[in-house]
């Protein structure tokens, strides 16, 4: 664990301060820029991701890395005007604690060879490496890792605002009959078909959607209940037993199965809900199979 103290920051606030642009502490996890003057870190009213100005939540936040993995990350953020390189750095502390040192590199960083005043300035590829991190290379979708470091965010934020949140499990029926039979590329064509029908169906602002493995999508639906929950998975299942068959596909059911737990009044972790909502799914297949 790379941890350092709250004590150790205190000391050295003015040498960083000669270092980098802005220097902060942060509470990843409720997204709250920490005051660290007094003998204990406390939150502020400041969110900490208004600080880029875009007013959403980073897709690739490394301060919920630095976190939950215990050790320093950097990234390259860009805001309206200026690309930052941010260092995270975790913080030993009874709370969430992250110390982000944050640079300006604007100008500074350029993609390309040769002549480097007509290169491309990394401004423009900020956001499509921060992309790869959290994206699923096939579907385009966010990948384990986002739903990792995102989930907690939304299940906090829901909590104080009293707001329900539904996370649905969804599995593609008979995905192994579909590769062994028809090969790879079918299989790979049917995974961007069904996330494609799952986008349709979510509110871009508000959900998100993720490839959580194999033929498993993870959906987190906030302040939906489970009712809400039920007629949007029933519009993306109807959506995809409508999907035109681009191949020819032997002996295929193109169809999904899934499981929604909804958090409302009992708080549950990240963990609880994929665990409930996997189970719900299982017994959405197993009863399938009895019908058949």
């Amino acid at each position: 664990m790379e941890h350092i103290s709250i004590n150790d920051i205190k000391d050295k606030l003015d040498f960083f301060s000669k270092m980098y642009d802005s220097v902060r502490l942060v509470d990843p996890i409720n997204k709250k820029v920490i005051d660290f003057r007094n003998s204990s870190p406390v939150d502020k009213e400041e969110i900490c991701y208004s600080y880029w100005g875009n007013g959403r939540i980073c897709d690739n936040c490394i301060s919920v890395r630095a976190y939950n993995e215990g050790k320093s990350f950097f990234k390259l953020e860009k805001s309206l005007k200026t690309i930052m390189l941010v260092t995270a750095i975790p913080v030993k502390s009874k709370k969430p604690v992250i110390l982000e040192l944050l640079k300006n590199t604007t100008g500074s960083m350029m993609v390309g060879t040769g002549n480097y005043s007509e290169g491309e300035l990394l401004n423009h590829f900020v956001n499509e490496i921060n992309d790869i991190i959290v994206r699923d290379s096939l579907t385009s979708l966010y990948n384990r890792r986002f739903v990792d470091e995102r989930l907690p965010v939304d299940i906090i934020k829901s909590t104080l605002r009293k707001q329900p949140l539904s996370v649905c499990f969804i599995d593609m029926d008979n995905f192994k009959i579909l590769n062994d039979l028809n090969g790879h590329e079918a299989g790979d064509w049917a995974m961007k078909a069904v996330s494609s029908v799952i986008m349709k169906h979510i509110r871009s602002e508000h959900d998100w959607a993720a490839r959580y493995g194999g033929d498993e999508f993870l959906l987190c639906l906030n302040n939906t209940d489970e009712k809400q929950a039920h007629t949007i998975l029933k519009r993306i299942q109807g959506g995809i037993e409508k999907i035109p068959m681009k191949f020819n596909l032997k002996n295929l059911n193109f169809s999904i199965s899934f499981g929604i737990e909804t958090m409302k009044d009992v708080p549950r972790t990240s963990k609880e809900l994929i665990r409930l909502s996997d189970m719900k799914m299982y017994k959405d297949k197993k009863n399938k199979k009895q019908e058949n």
